[in-house]
């Protein structure tokens, strides 16, 4: 890993805690939480790990211009434009509209509020564009005025991308080491990729055969798990360990997607308030929402059975919950 340019952006390593009042709600093994939302950078989450790979990269192309995509409650895109401006480059969104929500809950507050905060640049993009030309284009037209753009991938999640996640693969080996845990599984949200995918080839590289499981924000079973296989090789190549990632051992649960991406579901709400109310931790509704949703469910069925100790990654996003502010049925004011 040394070999490979970073900046340093976040505050690692993240807290690894115990969620010990879900625990006893639950029943099942003990919960544990690896506290990536805590990395620092905007409020924190998982690109911040990421971006310390990315940002370097486009730092050695001499880039002054980053242009990165995701939807409009990126948290990709938030951390993405806090980065940058805390390198001094220009920041370019573009945000789709994958949900056709149209309140200004959604559309201005949240993450783009932060956006903008940060000072990038925002366009929209409707849902189902190509977004990968959409940013050559945007590229393109800024080459043209002398700028130098370095295009990040949606969810940064990439080859380069990707080492954040194997970093923390080998972060969560040495706190483990340290407490004298033995993890039995490691339970997050995957959507993108780049984060399971790092995970992926940073266990193999690390051969710690605990139970990897994804639990899907968007794509069906069998295209989250190609993809995921797909990254994950290429970033071992990228590694040059020349360990070969087991097909059999990357797991994708997409029971949980619910109506599609950023839609919420009953047991997304369920999991933020149970969070919210047994452990004072935050969860988003489109990434950590759903993928404790199904941490819960699977544990309810008995998933887990005969683990003693079960991580939960979680992924940050929390400012997303401001652009929903009415999905979880709340109180008012009382007398």
């Amino acid at each position: 890993m040394e070999r490979f340019a970073r900046i340093r952006l976040g505050h690692l390593p993240s807290p690894l805690e115990p969620l010990d009042r879900l625990s006893e709600a639950l029943g099942g093994p003990r919960i544990w939480v690896k506290r990536d939302d805590c990395t620092g950078l905007s409020s924190g989450g998982n690109k911040t790990r990421k971006l310390e790979f990315l940002m370097a990269s486009a730092c050695e192309a001499g880039a002054d211009t980053i242009i990165t995509q995701g939807a409009i409650q990126s948290n990709h895109a938030r951390q993405t434009a806090a980065a940058a401006a805390r390198l001094g480059l220009h920041c370019h969104l573009l945000l789709e509209d994958r949900t056709g929500a149209a309140d200004l809950a959604y559309t201005l507050n949240g993450n783009v509020l932060l956006d903008r905060l940060h000072g990038a640049t925002i366009s929209r993009r409707a849902g189902g564009s190509d977004m990968a030309a959409e940013m050559e284009r945007l590229a393109a037209t800024l080459r043209g005025k002398g700028k130098r753009p370095y295009v990040i991938p949606g969810g940064g999640s990439n080859r380069v991308g990707a080492l954040g996640y194997v970093n923390c693969a080998l972060e969560l080996s040495e706190q483990a080491l340290s407490m004298g845990l033995d993890i039995d599984a490691l339970i997050h949200a995957t959507g993108s990729c780049g984060t399971q995918a790092g995970l992926v080839a940073g266990l193999a590289g690390l051969s710690w055969n605990t139970h990897l499981l994804g639990i899907g924000v968007r794509a069906p079973q069998e295209r989250q798990e190609a993809m995921v296989f797909d990254l994950a090789c290429e970033t071992m190549d990228y590694l040059g360990m020349g360990i070969p990632i087991v097909r059999s051992g990357v797991r994708a649960n997409c029971d949980h997607v619910g109506p599609g991406y950023g839609l919420p579901t009953e047991a997304m709400c369920e999991a933020v308030r149970m969070l919210a109310r047994l452990e004072g931790l935050l969860l988003d509704p489109v990434y950590t929402g759903k993928a404790m949703a199904g941490l819960i469910d699977l544990t309810r069925q008995g998933y887990f059975d005969g683990m003693a100790n079960i991580v939960f990654l979680h992924t940050g996003g929390s400012a997303a919950l401001f652009g929903y502010p009415e999905i979880f049925g709340l109180p008012g004011y009382q007398p």
